[in-house]
């Protein structure tokens, strides 16, 4: 897998130009390679803030103020879509984005209510994610639109996302803390489980084998990632032809740690480069080109 060139996007058709996905940390990766399954065609600059990781426990508007800066970057950067690859991220900020980059389509996770819902034998659905996706607009709306049938049992993660950006996702201490989160929902007569936090599909396989086959676990980044094809087609931006794509990785903390999780987890060798938070900037270490840089406000 090769790097995109900082400036070679410059002059790309606009088909050609990076998909860009962000993520707090590797979590985002499990929308990566679902997004490089289902369009393997699709060049992509993925931008993981590991400097402010994990985003769970942030409050809304320091998210929004994280997430415009880096959409700033992924913009600058040539990127002619984003994808939110955060829950939390995108309860906090994805109709800011939209909002703010009204010329670029911006897509986000919403927890898959409203499939569990329809699969759901019990009538009792489990949902796992973090404190800030629970209270947001989002996944509010989300309930109310497709979960009046059944219900929902919101559990709070807290510490699962840590845990999986430091590899741990198997072995007698991930067990554990994932049977204080499962359990309950298995008490409460859950028979599908949402995984509403992009760093819980990297211990789906613990989470199967404690929740028991009878238990559906759904992983939405499939979705999304037909759902970003459906978009690209819509807007005659999908590159369906020519070289293979390059790809692009970014890191705000050590890029060791997420090119390992790259290998890990997606089978693919990578450089990463590292940017950094100047202030209320995001710039590539190193470069002062103003077109690196974004102003987070």
């Amino acid at each position: 897998m090769s790097s995109i060139p900082a400036t070679a996007v410059d002059a790309m058709p606009a088909g050609d130009r990076p998909v860009g996905v962000f993520d707090s940390g590797v979590g985002g990766l499990s929308v990566w390679r679902e997004i490089v399954r289902a369009l393997p065609m699709e060049a992509t600059c993925y931008v993981a803030d590991q400097a402010h990781v994990p985003y769970g426990p942030r409050d809304e508007r320091e998210l929004r103020r994280f997430c415009e800066a880096i959409g700033h970057f992924l913009i600058d950067a040539g990127c002619k879509a984003i994808v939110v690859a955060c829950n939390t991220a995108s309860a906090a900020a994805l109709r800011h984005l939209r909002d703010t980059f009204p010329h670029v389509p911006v897509l986000g996770m919403e927890p898959a209510v409203k499939p569990a819902a329809q699969l759901s034998r019990s009538g009792v659905v489990g949902i796992m994610a973090t404190p800030a996706t629970f209270a947001g607009r989002l996944f509010r709306a989300t309930a109310g639109r497709h979960a009046s049938h059944v219900t929902l049992v919101t559990q709070v993660c807290e510490g699962l996302a840590e845990s999986v950006e430091r590899g741990e996702t198997d072995g007698p201490g991930a067990e554990a803390l994932l049977r204080r989160f499962i359990v309950p929902m298995l008490t409460a007569g859950a028979d599908t489980i949402v995984l509403a936090c992009t760093h819980y599909p990297f211990a789906m396989e613990a989470i199967r084998r404690i929740a028991g086959p009878e238990v559906t676990v759904i992983d939405p980044a499939p979705a999304v990632a037909r759902h970003l094809g459906s978009v690209l087609g819509a807007t005659g931006l999908l590159r369906d032809a020519g070289e293979p794509p390059r790809h692009r990785f970014l890191t705000t903390g050590q890029g060791t740690g997420l090119a390992e999780a790259i290998g890990r987890w997606c089978g693919h060798r990578t450089v990463v480069d590292t940017l950094e938070w100047r202030g209320r900037r995001l710039v590539l270490r190193g470069v002062e080109d103003p077109r690196r840089t974004s102003e987070s406000s």
